[in-house]
């Protein structure tokens, strides 16, 4: 059966045994673990000056963006906001030496309150100018060609 060990328990058996006042058959009748799992408790003590293995700080998937990344798309988005993705993620590449792929950033700019919604409609009106710019040029064009 597993029991969590108490770390100031742990401690005390490793001073116990490095100080030499207790035998190591005392030490672990005393404390109630296994030579095991003392020798593996021994050994963090000795690699690592701590008791318990070092776990990681960061939880969840790893992150290509942090926020000083973050801050620098936002800063992006806000001055321009009818760029596309694509333009976004050619700049975070030359600007910031990142290669994510856009729905990276598209999540980024979800999780900050930009949602698909607003997107759709910036291109959607970006689209609508570049089409009405295309045509006035085409237009002109042809008057200049006749």
């Amino acid at each position: 059966m597993y029991q969590k060990i108490s770390c100031n328990v742990k401690l005390a058996a490793v001073n116990l045994y490095e100080h030499q006042h207790l035998s190591l058959h005392n030490i672990l009748t005393c404390v109630g673990f296994s030579e095991s799992t003392f020798w593996h408790v021994l050994k963090l003590w000795h690699e690592t000056g701590n008791i318990i293995s070092p776990t990681c700080s960061l939880c969840g998937r790893p992150r290509i963006l942090h926020c000083d990344n973050v801050l620098y798309l936002i800063c992006l988005f806000c001055h321009h906001p009818g760029w596309f993705l694509d333009e976004l993620l050619k700049l975070l590449d030359t600007n910031r030496f990142i290669s994510v792929h856009y729905t990276t950033i598209h999540r980024e700019l979800e999780h900050i309150g930009i949602s698909l919604k607003k997107l759709k409609q910036i291109a959607k009106e970006r689209n609508e100018q570049r089409g009405m710019e295309a045509f006035a040029w085409s237009g002109t064009q042809r008057t200049v060609c006749h």
